[in-house]
C-alpha cells in the first residue's frame, strides 16, 4: 500500500493547481474579476452598504465606491435607501447585473464541464467528486 503524501507537500501541489485552474477558468471571463465578485457577492448576500462591500471584500472603502460607480454606469447595480439608516444608501443587483453574473457564471461552468468531459475518464471524474467534497470540507474549516 503506498505511503499517503505529507500534508505540506499536498497542500503546495493543491494551491498550486487550484491557482492554475482558477486563473484559467477566468480566463472564459467578460466581465473584470473585480465587479464580478462584487456582483458575486450581491447576488448571495443580498443587498449591502458601500463599506460592508469593502469589507467584505478586503478593499479600501474610496476603492469600493470607484467599484460600485463603474457597475452603477454600466447599470449593473442600482442605488436604493436604507431602509433604517438614512445616511446610508444599499447598493444592489440589478436585473442587468444578475442576467451579467449569470452569463459569466455560465461561461465559466462551461468552459470547465467541456475541460472534464474532455480531458478525464469516468473514473478521473468520479475521483474529482469526491475531490471537490473534500475540498468543500478543507475550505470549511
Amino acid at each position: 500500500m503506498p505511503t499517503p503524501p505529507e500534508p505540506a507537500a499536498l497542500a503546495t501541489e493543491l494551491r498550486t493547481a487550484m491557482g492554475k485552474l482558477t486563473r484559467r477558468v477566468r480566463h472564459e471571463d467578460r466581465i473584470p474579476h473585480g465587479q464580478v465578485s462584487v456582483l458575486g457577492t450581491l447576488d448571495r448576500d443580498g443587498a449591502m452598504t458601500t463599506s460592508d462591500l469593502a469589507a467584505d471584500q478586503r478593499v479600501r472603502p474610496q476603492s469600493m465606491a470607484r467599484a460600485v460607480g463603474l457597475l452603477m454606469d454600466q447599470g449593473l447595480v442600482v442605488r436604493r435607501a436604507h431602509p433604517t439608516d438614512g445616511r446610508k444608501a444599499l447598493v444592489e443587483l440589478s436585473p442587468a447585473g444578475q442576467a451579467a453574473l449569470d452569463a459569466e457564471r455560465g461561461r465559466r461552468a462551461g468552459w470547465l464541464a467541456q475541460a472534464i468531459e474532455i480531458e478525464l475518464t469516468g473514473e478521473e471524474r468520479e475521483v474529482l467528486a469526491r475531490s471537490a467534497a473534500l475540498m468543500e470540507r478543507l475550505a470549511a474549516r
